[in-house]
């Protein structure tokens, strides 16, 4: 697939100091870890794992990913901020992704689950977004969504409502995250959010440093 084309370049945003006595080389940890934020489920990186002889559990991947922390840079100055909501499905229950993303780089700035959506939860999301990043300067661009809008404008925050244009830019980074949730079956069943939230967060870092 495209997304595993990606995988050349530097893995300085992977941080292994959680290793004391992993007796896989770490080269190969940031490899498995690379594949399976990549595009690959956990069985299919354990089985590219295997290729180069090296025998991983499913678990083993998935720990590597979560232990390592990996969290979205700091201090970008954006001028637009193109900000949505989703819905992802977590076993029987339904979550709700904030997202904001700078559709001229196409970064993703941050990123949050909740178990639901409200105007002072977008607000919380809007004040994490601003401890940050400098914003100072920055115009939101929202879909029709009033509490969207409504938590900006508590915020006092710049927003204008845009369906084209430079939100545009970014609807495929938030299809994207959708179809990723959608499709790793083994990764968001039997998920607890906060580990589905680590595994978006380190997808968000894998995300930027490959765009």
């Amino acid at each position: 697939m495209a997304e595993i084309a990606r995988l050349s370049g530097s893995s300085d945003w992977i941080d292994l100091d959680f290793v004391e006595r992993e007796r896989t080389p770490r080269r190969l940890m940031e490899l498995g870890i690379r594949l399976h934020l990549a595009g690959l489920s956990l069985s299919n990186t354990v089985r590219e794992l295997e290729r180069i002889g090296v025998e991983r559990s499913r678990k083993a991947v998935h720990d590597w990913v979560h232990k390592c922390d990996i969290q979205p840079t700091v201090d970008e100055e954006p001028n637009h901020v193109a900000l949505d909501e989703t819905v992802i499905q977590l076993n029987e229950h339904r979550y709700w992704l904030y997202t904001a993303v700078d559709p001229e780089t196409n970064n993703i700035l941050h990123i949050r689950l909740y178990s639901t959506t409200t105007t002072a939860l977008t607000e919380r999301f809007l004040h994490e977004l601003r401890e940050k990043h400098d914003l100072d300067d920055a115009v939101f661009l929202v879909d029709g969504a009033k509490h969207l809008q409504t938590a900006l404008r508590r915020s006092g925050l710049r927003f204008r409502y845009e369906k084209h244009g430079n939100r545009n830019a970014a609807e495929h980074v938030f299809r994207e995250i959708k179809r990723r949730t959608s499709s790793f079956s083994n990764c968001f069943s039997h998920a607890q959010p906060s580990t589905a939230e680590s595994w978006l967060q380190a997808f968000a870092v894998w995300h930027n440093a490959t765009n």
